[in-house]
């Protein structure tokens, strides 16, 4: 009989994810407190302990679920039942969404929810939706409808989250008391408190990067609270409203490139599509840090064609080697060339952008008030019930580890929440906002500006 050690210490809120049998559960609470471990081992041990459960591990996007919480369930839960064989990886069908196949015929199946045919073609016994906020409540409700495979004494839909605003529907459905809402606390976590309530070694530097948190960031990360910025800029602005699938963007639609340049704080590189009806999509984005501009142009041209032909063989893939390629027929666009790139201003970065990307840019227009005030108006629900401005839910390109072990935001949707109006003394209210954690809220803007405050550029090929 092949079996497997599993050790795992539940507390507080985890302790109380394993006793209850609750139909819908969420873990809520700030960063580090142990929520979607909890849920991955409650979901684990319900598969080893019942032969032929089956059970779902979900999240909005198939990427971002491959790149977090699948690492976290291989190497900190089931890396074990993986080394001894009681766990094999399946890689999926087209029939059957990928999973992990338990030797006592249990099944963990894997997927996101922008992929859904797969995942939610089976029933199941267990769900777990990691960062549930990102969730639409139609994507909740419609999960809960697949659970009713029945071998499962207790079917459960459970959920793990950071607070977000208060208005949120997993906070409103918890205090309507049709959710249990579990508060996750850093005491929770064995690996950054010890038993007694003091912090082990990692939780000390785990604590002082949370407490180098300011604002609404430090209210919901820090300290588990749902909260709302105070001064918030882009008040309009709702996940559920303007957070779409990229699959929304069509061959035809005019095409962007925006770019704010950083290297110590990030570099953004946003891709906006127009519709017919004048409404911007951002569809694609680079944020990272610690990266040269020569690269960043190899990257943005590696996003926009694919090769079709015999490549000659390289050590180092360079932007000239790329467009030296697309020269040859050896490599095509994937989709429409951008009508025009529109940059920040700093000269050296733009000359070298230029020459590396093989297109000409245009300087952003900069002005803030009036650039804001141009969002504000495109996020506002228009006459025909839909806002003007949309951003795709799966854009990001990459995400970058740095500033995520940092608890810094690491794409443009994510610094929206804690974009604030500047109220120091001295400063006209409603004015300017905060310099900080704003890089893609700048491309933003100049993205926007570009469309409704400027003339339409005409484009220069180098």
């Amino acid at each position: 009989m092949i079996s497997a050690v599993v050790r795992y210490e539940p507390r507080g809120a985890a302790r109380e994810l394993f006793r209850t049998r609750t139909s819908e559960v969420v873990m809520a609470g700030a960063a580090g407190t142990g929520k979607s471990l909890a849920c991955l081992f409650r979901v684990h041990l319900a598969a080893l302990r019942t032969p032929g459960i089956r059970c779902l591990i979900a999240r909005k996007t198939g990427v971002s679920l491959g790149s977090t919480t699948l690492v976290t369930f291989e190497k900190k839960v089931a890396a074990e039942a993986l080394r001894a064989g009681v766990i094999s990886w399946f890689g999926g069908s087209a029939r059957e969404a990928p999973g992990y196949r338990y030797s006592n015929g249990s099944v963990i199946n894997v997927g996101g929810l922008d992929k859904p045919e797969k995942v939610l073609s089976s029933e199941y016994d267990l769900i777990f939706c990691d960062e549930a906020t990102e969730l639409t409540i139609t994507d909740w409700e419609t999960l809960g409808t697949r659970l009713r495979n029945g071998v499962l004494s207790w079917q459960q839909q459970i959920a793990a989250c950071n607070p977000v605003h208060p208005t949120h529907w997993i906070k409103q459905r918890g205090d309507a008391g049709a959710l249990r809402l579990l508060t996750s606390l850093h005491r929770d976590n064995p690996a950054y408190v010890n038993a007694d309530g003091t912090l082990t070694t990692k939780g000390v530097d785990y604590m002082a990067k949370l407490d180098a948190l300011t604002g609404v960031r430090r209210l919901r990360l820090r300290d588990g609270k749902w909260a709302a910025a105070e001064g918030l800029i882009y008040e309009a602005f709702d996940p559920a409203i303007h957070v779409v699938p990229r699959s929304v963007i069509q061959p035809g639609w005019t095409r962007r490139l925006v770019i704010d340049f950083g290297f110590t704080n990030p570099f953004c590189a946003q891709w906006w599509a127009e519709d017919p009806d004048g409404r911007l999509y951002m569809y694609r984005e680079i944020y990272k840090t610690k990266t040269l501009v020569e690269d960043h142009a190899r990257d943005i041209l590696l996003q926009v064609t694919k090769v079709i032909g015999k490549v000659p063989q390289r050590t180092v893939l360079t932007a000239k080697d790329i467009n030296e390629d697309v020269a040859a027929g050896l490599r095509v666009w994937t989709e429409a060339r951008p009508q025009v790139v529109i940059c920040d201003h700093d000269a050296e970065d733009r000359a070298t952008l230029e020459r590396h990307l093989g297109m000409g840019t245009r300087a952003a227009h900069k002005t803030v008030k009036d650039g804001l005030d141009a969002v504000q108006a495109r996020f506002k629900v228009a006459g025909d019930g839909k806002p003007r401005i949309y951003l795709c839910e799966d854009a990001l390109v990459d995400r970058d580890a740095a500033l995520a072990e940092a608890k810094k935001p690491t794409c443009t949707v994510e610094e929206i929440v804690g974009y604030v109006w500047d109220a120091q003394p001295g400063k006209t209210p409603k004015e300017a906002p905060v310099k900080q954690d704003d890089h893609g809220m700048d491309t933003m803007r100049y993205a926007v500006a570009e469309r409704d405050l400027v003339a339409q550029p005409r484009v220069r090929w180098l």
